[in-house]
């Protein structure tokens, strides 16, 4: 049994979003609940959500749910991050310069699995 859930269009650099995404690749769900709660970063709040919303998919499934302990056991077999659109925006600079500064955004996307 899988969920897949992605988020689109967040507002965060993805190379943030990458080093929180790269820890919890691979690991159980359970495990990485409690190292995206430890984390530092304002990605793993981002991820820790979406983490929730996969894990909330299996145990609310019309086919076939599956309680939260075993949900726990299931792991985070694919997750990565994407580039989104960047937004473009200038900075007066002086002598009648402009410095560009790129807001950029990420696609976020996990795969949890029983195998």
């Amino acid at each position: 049994m899988e969920s897949k859930v992605c988020a689109k269009w967040i507002r965060m650099s993805p190379r943030k979003v990458r080093r929180v995404v790269n820890e919890i690749r691979g690991k159980e769900v359970g495990e990485a609940r409690v190292m995206l709660k430890f984390m530092p970063y304002t990605a793993a709040r981002v991820v820790e959500k979406l983490l929730y919303s996969a894990v909330s998919n299996l145990t609310h499934a019309e086919k076939q749910a599956v309680s939260d302990s075993e949900a726990d056991k299931f792991k985070v077999v694919e997750a990565f991050c994407d580039q989104g659109p960047t937004l473009e925006r200038f900075q007066p600079r002086a002598r009648g310069r402009a410095y560009p500064i790129l807001k950029r955004s990420s696609h976020i996307t996990l795969k949890l699995s029983d195998i």
